[in-house]
């Protein structure tokens, strides 16, 4: 098995904020994430791909259409966009970055056999240099 990653980057503004807490139960669990005039990040997006060569191309994937699909489908809609306003994907969802990279595997999961015959393995996502989520499909 090969795995094979592309790697992305987008920036957007969100805030994390349940609308059924107070606005005193949202700032003490999310800080000041859940800031009224929201907050931005400069996301890093990896995505990996498993799968065997194809024996024409020697490639699991070939790395310029899963970029097209990553920029069509994920980054067209997330760049430069207010996550909880802007992103029909992200409607009615906590913008977190947990639930931001679940929404990510379902479009990539749906796009991906237009291109190959490699599986989705992971997509990783950072939010800041230093927190990150990576998502199996589990």
């Amino acid at each position: 098995m090969i795995y094979v990653s592309r790697q992305e980057h987008f920036n957007a503004a969100h805030k994390l904020y349940n609308p059924t807490w107070s606005d005193e139960r949202n700032r003490e669990v999310f800080g000041p994430c859940a800031n009224v005039n929201w907050h931005g990040h400069n996301y890093e997006l990896i995505v990996t791909v498993k799968g065997q060569p194809d024996p024409d191309t020697g490639f699991v994937v070939d790395l310029k259409q899963l970029s097209q699909i990553i920029r069509k489908h994920i980054i067209e809609q997330v760049d430069h966009k207010n996550l909880n306003l802007d992103v029909p994907f992200m409607q009615d969802k906590l913008a977190s970055t947990e639930n931001l990279a679940v929404a990510f595997w379902q479009i990539l999961q749906r796009e991906l056999p237009s291109i190959s015959a490699a599986e989705l393995h992971c997509i990783k996502l950072y939010e800041t240099p230093r927190n990150f989520v990576e998502y199996y499909g589990e």
